[in-house]
């Protein structure tokens, strides 16, 4: 039947539509689906039965009397319940909607009640997937919470238990019951809303041991916690309680640009960015990749808050980091934005955390690291300190060349006295250190560098220790060897070595090659005609003390001057006379420059995809990565003028990856493999390819950097061929690395001759202690520590288990309640479970498991392809002299630049998984053992 305006209403509804007016519906009440009573309201069924006639007739009904007709209809089925319930009493939901139902079919409205059936079937539905999060719950409980006024108010069960089965949806292996249950147990008469947040929290964060989803759980609980403070924050009215974020994420961003301007702790020029487009592209479902770990880093340590209240949402972090970042993009910078976000949110690639931290704010210090070269006058000392603490004050890490300061007993002219070495002015470094933080979120961090024929070398190797006095000492600076291949070969050949004052051999600090070596054998000889002051020591002690210290404090690293400079492409500019902070940058340094580090990390588990890397996404992202770099470069604020010469002027950047562990896993592929060898050379091959290449197509685009003519670079010599200048300067004999290639290089060349690069340095692998834990994923190149363990760090203790054994386990039907157990009680480790087959056994070697060889064979494949240098960490679960002898020996046969932190196990430091009941502690390791295991914390500077 067709509705039309000259139908007769009365012959659609009939005769029996007039309510009687001597009734009254106080005592008529509806039971609706979850039991609860609610008084008849005939006004719901006129808007329902509406809803059903326009969604028909549209505009039909708006030329005739449609109201009317529901009106009518609504009334029609009130009379029938009156005259059935004359007294009043109840009626059920559903048999209001059947008689709706009926009504309109009776009526001739039979495309209207087909509406209203299908109306009603969509709302089934969307019911029972409700019920997914809408639980049975209890609440008659008997827990108050206490409100901010000081109040009582009774615990809500049911948004309590709404809250947890939301954060299990979609998740594996995860029980919302065990958790509410565990959680009630820990609630008290009292308990503040927050301290209700943070019990569940716990909770979840107690069960990842068992089960890895418990992250994202605990991650989950945390974000709705994080959720309410934020729109809080910014005064927005909220439900969260029914509610999805996604709703509020517009509304949250554009809020807190505004206000974070108006605070002053975001940078003005925002503004000018078209928020509503960039509101669009948020995706707000990026919030669930994050584990506990990385939301609660995030959380603590890198949103904005104002009066310590987090005001910014983690997708807006990522939103605000892109749009500080395409701020000096000459087209259209909110494309360029929302192509940045991209890549952070989804964690294909991470800028480091000074970027992270700075950027879109006032003060946008976004570089990770400087180096500096110290002069040798109490003038120069004393401006490099200040340097040092103006670099650290905006989250700069830093390493300094000592060099060039004269050595205890050398004469000072101006006062006609005696030096009294470098040791006293390290110590004043150490404490500025300490002294200045970074940027309010960290500590200050500091490295000292000091080449191997400097008089102070052996008082140096000493600084770490806990014994002696402490003037003499500093504990908190990282200490760094600088060694020349000279050093090396008379190691190898057992001659002695001498040691000079600088003021007395002031070329050798800026030589190096056979250069240095024709330099220092003159030196050395004028010292046995006594002309000049020297010691002379057997090479072999001086390399043993070295090698001590390191078993004993992890410091002075070992890091190779020769490899850094015969292979830097700027050499026809300057020195490399130090690392940085982390050992992976290799710049030049000098009175007029300090050199900066521009750091960033491809995820490379996040371009495997089907068990092979990607490299059409792998090229995509390093495009977009190199972009990103740099523009740091010119947003950068520069807080001492030398830095901003040196930065302007080469431009260098440094991309590095993370998760190569997690690469090798995906791949099936043990660390300790040929396999793993190969992947760490193809996969480095891939990413200097597509970043050189990006690096050459800026060029292009905005110009080459102004040293570029005179570079390697510029002669056609890439990191690849640059092997061969160390060779020829080094001899065979002492050179091991690969030269095998796959990729058209020739063609590259050729382009950059042409088009030049943007950037004078493009690589290099930095630690990503901090990044890599916002990614939930391996740091760096570094193999797995364990397979379950504690990880300390500044934002507290955290169960971390590695989720490839443990899905690999599940696959076989071997992860159970007794398997943890077993992990626990091996300290993380698969080898001495019986149970576990032995490809499971291979794959899953841990750090100290793996032999260190393998570590240092696939470092040097990677280091052929990378201009800088890369910060590498060795393990070694039982060193001894002899071990450390030839590892070390091994890792400068092997051509790397550079090693970093000497781990090992023993009596101190080392975290012991021990089983109380079903909890995970971390312990100090009771195994018997001499060796000491380095005290330092993972580097969180340059990522």
């Amino acid at each position: 039947m067709e509705i039309n305006a000259k139908q007769d209403i009365q012959s659609i509804v009939g005769s029996e539509s007039t309510i009687s007016e001597n009734d009254t519906f106080d005592r008529l009440y509806v039971i609706k689906r979850n039991g609860q009573l609610m008084k008849y309201d005939a006004n719901r069924i006129i808007a329902t039965m509406k809803k059903a006639f326009l969604s028909v007739e549209e505009a039909k009904t708006r030329s005739f009397s449609g109201e009317e007709i529901v009106t009518q209809l609504a009334n029609q089925i009130t009379v029938t319940f009156q005259k059935k319930r004359p007294s009043g009493g109840t009626v059920r939901i559903e048999a209001i909607q059947d008689k709706v139902e009926r009504t309109l079919i009776y009526a001739g409205l039979h495309k209207v009640a087909r509406s209203y059936i299908l109306y009603r079937k969509r709302r089934c539905k969307q019911r029972e997937i409700q019920k997914a999060t809408t639980y049975d719950c209890n609440n008659g409980n008997s827990i108050y919470i206490t409100s901010d006024d000081g109040s009582k108010v009774s615990l809500d069960d049911c948004w309590l238990t709404r809250i947890v089965h939301l954060a299990c949806r979609g998740l594996k292996d995860v029980d919302a019951d065990q958790i509410l249950s565990q959680t009630k147990n820990n609630l008290f008469d009292g308990i503040t809303l927050q301290e209700a947040y943070k019990a569940l929290v716990m909770t979840a964060r107690t069960l990842v041991e068992n089960e890895p989803n418990y992250s994202y759980v605990a991650a989950r609980l945390l974000l709705h916690n994080l959720y309410s403070e934020v729109l809080d924050g910014l005064n927005i009215n909220h439900n969260l309680a029914y509610e999805e974020i996604s709703k509020y994420y517009s509304e949250a961003f554009k809020t807190f640009i505004k206000k974070g301007i108006e605070l002053e702790h975001l940078d003005p020029k925002l503004n000018n960015f078209n928020l509503d487009h960039l509101a669009k592209a948020l995706w707000s479902r990026n919030d669930k990749k994050f584990t506990y770990l990385s939301l609660q880093t995030l959380y603590d340590r890198y949103l904005i808050h104002h009066n310590q209240v987090r005001i910014e949402l983690p997708q807006v972090f990522f939103m605000r980091v892109a749009m500080g970042l395409a701020q000096s993009e000459r087209d259209d910078y909110n494309e360029r934005a929302i192509e940045f976000y991209k890549v952070l949110s989804s964690f294909d690639f991470m800028n480091s955390t000074p970027t992270l931290f700075n950027a879109g704010t006032p003060f946008p210090q976004l570089s990770s690291c400087f180096l500096t070269t110290i002069p040798d006058s109490l003038e120069g000392i004393y401006n490099a300190l200040k340097d040092n603490a103006l670099l650290s004050k905006y989250a700069g890490g830093l390493g300094n060349d000592w060099s060039q300061v004269r050595a205890m007993g050398a004469y000072i002219k101006g006062t006609n006295g005696k030096s009294l070495g470098i040791v006293p002015f390290l110590n004043v470094a150490d404490a500025t250190a300490v002294a200045v933080n970074q940027g309010g979120k960290r500590k200050g961090a500091v490295c000292a560098y000091l080449e191997i024929w400097h008089m102070d070398i052996e008082e140096f190797l000493d600084l770490r220790k806990n014994t002696g006095d402490d003037r003499r000492r500093t504990h908190d600076m990282n200490t760094a060897n600088w060694i020349p291949d000279l050093f090396m070969k008379r190691v190898f050949e057992n001659k002695f070595w001498t040691l000079f004052s600088p003021d007395e051999v002031p070329d050798l600090h800026d030589k190096f090659g056979s250069s240095f070596e024709e330099a220092y054998i003159s030196y050395e000889n004028q010292a046995l005609r006594g002309e000049i002051r020297a010691k002379t020591i057997f090479s072999i002690s001086l390399w043993r003390k070295i090698l001590s210290m390191l078993f004993e404090t992890g410091h002075p690293w070992v890091t190779f001057k020769d490899a850094c400079n015969l292979r830097s492409p700027q050499q026809h500019v300057g020195v490399v006379h130090s690392s940085n902070l982390c050992t992976e940058i290799t710049l030049n340094t000098s009175a007029d420059e300090i050199a900066v580090c521009n750091l960033g990390s491809i995820n490379l588990a996040n371009h495997i995809t089907e068990g092979k890397l990607d490299i059409k996404k792998l090229g995509c992202t390093i495009k977009t990565a190199i972009r990103m770099l740099d523009n740091v470069i010119d947003i950068n604020y520069y807080s001492v003028p030398q830095a901003r010469n040196s930065n302007l002027k080469h431009r260098p950047i440094g991309l590095g990856l993370m998760g190569f562990q997690d690469a090798l896993y995906m791949q099936k592929i043990p660390y300790a493999s040929e396999d793993a060898i190969q992947f760490a050379d193809r996969s480095m091959e891939i990413i200097s390819y597509y970043a050189i290449k990006s690096s050459m197509e800026l060029a292009k685009e905005r110009g080459v950097y102004k040293t570029f003519l005179g570079s390697l670079w510029s002669q056609g010599i890439l990191p690849i061929d640059s092997i061969q200048l160390l060779r020829n300067d080094r001899g065979d004999k002492y050179l091991q690395q690969n030269t095998s290639q796959t990729l058209n290089w020739e063609h590259l060349r050729q382009q950059i001759k042409i088009h030049g690069l943007r950037n004078s340095n493009v690589m290099a692998i930095a630690p990503t202690a901090t990044i890599s834990n916002i990614c939930g994923i391996s740091q760096s190149i570094e193999p797995t520590y364990r397979n379950l363990f504690v990880k300390s760090n500044l934002s507290g203790e955290f169960t971390v288990i590695n989720p490839h054994l443990v899905t690999e386990l599940k696959s076989r039907n071997l992860w159970d309640d007794v398997m943890v157990h077993d992990l626990k009680y091996h300290n993380g480790s698969v080898q001495k479970i019986g149970r576990i087959p032995k490809d499971i056994k291979k794959l899953y070697e841990t750090a100290f498991e793996v032999e260190p060889q393998w570590l240092v064979k696939a470092a040097s494949r990677r280091q052929k392809w990378i201009d800088q240098a890369q910060s590498f960490n060795l393990y070694m679960a039982e060193p001894s002299g002899k071990k450390l002898d030839s590892l070390y020996r091994m890792a400068w046969l092997y051509g790397l630049k550079t090693t970093y932190y000497l781990r090992s196990m023993g009596a101190s430091g080392t975290e012991k998984s021990t089983i109380h009941d079903t909890t995970l502690n971390a312990v100090v390791n009771e195994t018997t053992g001499h060796v000491s295991l380095n005290k330092d914390p993972d580097c969180e500077v340059c990522q």
